[in-house]
């Protein structure tokens, strides 16, 4: 049996969400899909063959609720509790950061899901009011290490606008929130 190549850029595109809320950059070759469960966001398959591998970012609105860098431990207990609903989840690498009142979780963890492990690489943004989640996984630990290069590219490219960030600056916050209500 031949060995498998690794993957290859042969071209790039930019996602840009709708509403200007985020943007990224991934394979052109990588084919665009709607979420399920009623999510806004966008996902991205490198390979058809396998819809358990994919990149994926969707973002929820927190109606009324204003995070702020105080919020890191209550989120994090959310984030916790969450990734325990998964079946044999193993937490591999875990890590937060606090950026003014932008918090970051980063996971990278197996679980089992239909008898298969899977892997993922996680980030939760929590941005204002804004709950933004970014997940590339792979349907095995294989699949996911092999696309791993080209993923990474796309966390590394994604971005946030400069209204977002200008929201979780902890000198402007006041006045931002001042200025919304008007």
């Amino acid at each position: 049996m031949a060995e498998r190549q690794p993957p290859r850029f042969t071209g790039v595109n930019t996602y840009i969400d709708p509403y200007g809320r985020f943007h990224f950059r991934h394979s052109w070759e990588w084919e665009q899909f709607e979420l399920d469960d009623n999510r806004d966001g966008v996902m991205f398959v490198p390979d058809t063959k396998d819809m358990n591998t994919w990149f994926a970012v969707w973002i929820t609105e927190l109606k009324d609720q204003h995070v702020v860098a105080e919020d890191l431990d209550i989120l994090r207990e959310g984030l916790e509790e969450g990734l325990e609903q998964l079946e044999d989840c193993k937490v591999e690498q875990s890590s937060e950061d606090v950026m003014g009142n932008l918090i970051k979780f980063e996971r990278i963890f197996t679980f089992k899901e239909n008898g298969q492990t899977r892997k993922r690489k996680q980030w939760v943004l929590y941005v204002d009011r804004w709950m933004i989640v970014v997940i590339f996984q792979g349907s095995t630990e294989e699949e996911y290490k092999y696309w791993l290069a080209m993923a990474n590219y796309s966390f590394a490219t994604f971005n946030l606008p400069e209204e977002l960030w200008f929201m979780t600056d902890r000198d402007l916050a006041g006045y931002w929130k001042e200025y919304t209500k008007k």
